[in-house]
């Protein structure tokens, strides 16, 4: 066998998680685009309606709990580059954990919000008090999908941080970096699928 067939044998085989990973995030984008084509065909249709209800959300829960995936995604960037370096492993363990932590966080403000909104009277459904405006109860029929399938995605997110972090915490080799990366890349997409969320359910209302 020629050298360099040897060295051929002797090369590890190329890492395909972050290709099925982006492979995977295009067919969510897939689902979260059409109802995003449904918001958009709704708020062309009612946008009054739309709007009145855009300003029934509530602007400051929302805006803090971007804040907060914001700050999570910067943490498993950081998180990220720490888990290439043996030393830093256990720096990428408090950063992942701290990142798992503000989701928790997000879950639980994004509770309370729901709370808020069911004693309002804003559940689609008999006694949605905001029947008088066309559209406004489709407006929140898309909001708690959106937002519900946002929280899902969240929710395995949480698990997929807080099992890596207790991964790399104990040094365990399947907790390495490229993999690391690939539970990264799930959450920076989840993120960004809120920060498209925002401004259609909280500010596009408030801004017309």
């Amino acid at each position: 066998m020629s050298a360099a067939a040897h060295a051929e044998a002797a090369a590890p085989p190329p890492d395909t998680g972050p290709l099925g990973m982006w492979i995977f995030l295009a067919t969510e984008l897939l689902f979260f685009g059409g109802l995003f084509a449904a918001y958009a065909w709704g708020r062309t249709h009612w946008s009054d309606g739309f709007s009145e209800a855009s300003r029934h959300t509530h602007v400051v829960l929302g805006t803090l709990n971007t804040a907060l995936l914001l700050t999570s995604s910067a943490l498993v960037a950081v998180a990220t580059m720490c888990a290439g370096e043996e030393r830093r492993r256990r720096a990428a363990a408090r950063l992942l954990a701290g990142a798992a932590l503000l989701g928790v966080a997000f879950l639980a403000l994004k509770g309370v919000e729901y709370a808020k909104e069911w004693h309002e009277g804003l559940f689609p459904g008999p006694g949605f008090s905001l029947a008088r405006h066309a559209g406004a109860e489709l407006f929140f029929m898309l909001y708690f999908v959106m937002t519900g399938l946002h929280a899902l995605h969240l929710l395995i997110g949480v698990g997929l941080l807080g099992t890596f972090a207790l991964g790399a915490w104990r040094g365990s080799p399947w907790a390495d970096a490229g993999h690391v990366e690939v539970a990264g890349l799930y959450w920076h997409f989840v993120d960004v699928v809120w920060i498209v969320l925002y401004p259609l359910l909280y500010l596009a209302g408030r801004a017309s």
